[in-house]
């Protein structure tokens, strides 16, 4: 009697933490953890996630894309952001590179000028030496790489 309870437990957790996943992309380790706060232990929520991963719920490649498409085209972040972020959620190096590669470089360059022209127009009245510093700060803080961000800010001038 004891076994039936457990497997439709464990079926419940499942069937709840594929609605979980089937709302938007996570990461093992949010699933993993969902199921713990379900009061499954080790082996079940193994076996839970193990069966979410083959059913396609979970996939951290497509975690990584979908973070770095959003995380670039809602909050403008550059790349170095964008991998310190799939880094803190542990996702693996060939995950990041993929996610990466959704940013085209077309598009990354024309959100960086345009971010640097929006910090720049918003300096006027500055000296140009502290709209620059300060325009550099503000997209380093986005995540971009620095010798893209002053190799553009080379061409502004007063």
């Amino acid at each position: 009697m004891a076994d039936n309870k457990i497997i439709t437990w464990k079926q419940q957790a499942k069937v709840k933490a594929a609605k979980y996943c089937a709302y938007q992309e996570r990461t093992q380790q949010e699933v993993r953890d969902k199921l713990y706060s379900y009061g499954l232990y080790t082996d079940a929520v193994e076996e839970v996630l193990s069966e979410l991963i083959s059913d396609g719920f979970v996939n951290e490649e497509r975690f990584a894309q979908a973070f770095a498409r959003g995380k670039f085209r809602s909050n403008k972040w550059g790349r170095i952001k964008i991998e310190m972020g799939l880094r803190q959620k542990g996702i693996s190096a060939y995950c990041i590179r993929r996610g990466l590669q959704e940013i085209s470089e077309a598009d990354y360059i024309d959100t960086l000028t345009s971010l640097i022209q929006k910090k720049w127009n918003s300096l006027e009245g500055e000296d140009t030496y502290t709209r620059k510093h300060k325009t550099a700060r503000f997209v380093l803080g986005k995540g971009y790489e620095s010798e893209r961000i002053w190799k553009i800010l080379g061409d502004y001038e007063d």
